[in-house]
């Protein structure tokens, strides 16, 4: 008998959805969300509830202590955000701030991962050691360039004493771009670990054997790069830039530190100037406003980042 003598074969009937659904165990649709839950309630309560309660406190004139009557004030603050001379240096700072160390970090980072990826001697010393101001304290690294930069500090020693480029002391902390510049420097220092880790991951993950057909095709360094190596470490290239810009716009501790904002408000930076208003002027509502304020404008510039990393890496594939 061929296969076209034998008799067809009656294809059994398809299970009606609705007597798989009869068979599947009650309450396992809600299985999912019990896993979620305990994240989702996190989220909610250290995320979405203060975020409620700052914009909340944006329209009032709030008080704190017992006894004193929050006013509301509607969109006042916000009014008196975009008049205010303060804010707009403030944020002039941190975009300054944000857009000095963030390419380079990104670039040093790189550089440092590519040569740390390859077989060196004492590859994992130096790993530990690029890494190591990572896990340093904000408050003890913000003190030490503190006094570095000082009129009698190391920088100015080396300047004057050592290569004679100056004559007497640089004023670094108390000029606004050289106090921001020096500011820069620390978040460089500080970061390019952290952005080397990130690339160093990245690249272990791309395909050797790609770069290999690439080289015996008599592919330099740097064409291997643009044409191997960028578009596998894309993803994480695009990581690495939306978190620097988030916490370039959220600089602090280093400010707060070496120059707590001045002098005469000169290098005030958005979160600077939000912790003077609610806690040394005890203007909660209107520094919650600025708060507000900063959250949008980082979300929007997040979105942005997204969607073009997102196009991009859309036309790599």
């Amino acid at each position: 008998m061929t296969v076209l003598d034998r008799p067809p074969v009656r294809a059994s009937a398809p299970v009606p959805r609705t007597a798989a659904r009869a068979r599947r165990p009650r309450g396992a649709g809600l299985t999912p969300w019990l896993f979620l839950a305990p994240g989702m309630i996190l989220f909610l309560a250290a995320i979405i509830y203060p975020m409620m309660q700052a914009f909340q406190m944006s329209l009032y004139d709030w008080k704190v202590l017992k006894g004193l009557s929050s006013e509301f004030l509607g969109f006042d603050n916000y009014r008196r955000a975009f008049d205010d001379p303060i804010f707009w240096r403030a944020l002039v700072n941190s975009g300054v701030y944000m857009a000095i160390t963030v390419p380079i970090q990104v670039v040093l980072g790189l550089l440092v991962a590519i040569l740390l990826n390859r077989k060196a001697p004492a590859r994992a010393l130096f790993r530990v050691l690029f890494y190591l101001p990572v896990v340093t304290s904000w408050v003890v690294v913000s003190l030490m360039f503190k006094y570095l930069f000082a009129d009698n500090g190391v920088i100015n020693w080396a300047l004057r004493d050592v290569t004679g480029l100056t004559d007497g002391n640089i004023s670094w902390l108390g000029d606004r771009w050289t106090a921001m510049a020096a500011i820069s420097v620390l978040g460089i220092w500080k970061g390019v670990g952290w952005s080397m880790m990130i690339f160093l991951a990245a690249l272990q993950g791309v395909p050797r054997d790609l770069e290999e057909s690439a080289a015996v095709d008599g592919a330099g360094a740097l064409a291997r790069f643009r044409a191997v190596t960028l578009p596998a470490i894309f993803p994480a290239l695009a990581f690495v830039v939306v978190m620097l810009v988030i916490g370039g716009f959220n600089v602090f501790t280093s400010v707060l530190v070496m120059t707590d904002g001045g002098p005469a408000q000169q290098t005030q930076v958005l979160l600077t100037y939000m912790y003077q208003l609610a806690f040394a002027d005890g203007e909660y509502g209107y520094g919650a406003a600025m708060a507000v304020l900063l959250t949008i404008a980082v979300f929007i510039i997040s979105i942005l980042q997204l969607r073009a990393f997102r196009g991009r890496m859309g036309s790599a594939t």
